[in-house]
């Protein structure tokens, strides 16, 4: 699980980093000594577990997680039990009271790994049907959008624009991230930060470019090894 840490304590941030160094599962993405450090870190990085101080300057742990409006899993750490309450309310799923042992720890990530694997698994027999078909907002439409019609997906600003086997495109206010969440087991798959392609609707490759029709699409570095195994996959 790919997780953080904050706390305004060095020697607290120190003694967290290392038990998170010593659980096998336990991948630290970053640390960050106040709020605004970790909202830094959420908002360039997939986090699965938040392990977060409360009692903070300028912006506490409890207020930074209700600014989140997607919410990995928190636990909050603090040598303060009155918090306890308050943490439960904003549906953290531990807590942590300083001083706590390894022990404490690791019982509290294994907990985590419950919740986590529980969630992986009911995802995946959500998507165990292949889906059909997005709903996306377009001016003062929704549109129903048919997967298999995408040819594929550009970012233009902070809209991306859906371009259609008939020639027609419908724009809509979204981010690439929401986007490669709504599009996971279907036939289209991001190939650059700018691009998604359907995978049925490719030409040919060559040369770092995706051929669709008459169009190029660059592919990026960071996405090449997903991309190539993916049409692996498909026997391409």
């Amino acid at each position: 699980m790919r997780c953080i840490t904050i706390d305004d304590a060095p020697l607290a941030l120190s003694q967290i980093n290392d038990f998170v160094s010593r659980v096998p599962f336990l991948e630290l993405v970053g640390s960050a000594s106040n709020a605004f450090e970790a909202m830094e870190l959420l908002s360039k990085n997939r986090i699965d577990l938040i392990y977060t101080d409360i009692n903070m300057p300028d912006l506490s742990g409890l207020d930074l997680v209700k600014t989140l409006v997607q919410k990995p899993m928190i636990i909050f750490s603090t040598a303060y039990s009155e918090y306890a309450i308050d943490g439960f309310k904003i549906e953290a799923i531990d807590y942590l009271l300083k001083p706590y042992s390894f022990n404490e720890f690791l019982k509290s990530a294994n907990k985590a790994l419950e919740i986590f694997e529980f969630k992986k698994q009911s995802e995946s027999n959500i998507h165990k049907e292949k889906l059909t078909h997005i709903f996306v907002k377009a001016d003062y439409r929704i549109v129903n959008i048919v997967i298999k019609n995408i040819t594929y997906i550009q970012s233009q600003s902070d809209y991306v624009k859906f371009y259609l086997e008939n020639g027609t495109n419908v724009m809509s206010l979204m981010s690439m991230k929401t986007l490669e969440e709504m599009l996971q087991n279907t036939d289209i798959i991001r190939v650059h930060r700018s691009y998604f392609v359907n995978i049925k609707r490719i030409n040919y490759i060559a040369n770092q470019m995706i051929m669709i029709g008459n169009q190029q699409i660059p592919l990026g570095d960071s996405y090449k090894t997903q991309f190539l195994d993916c049409i692996n996959q498909h026997g391409l």
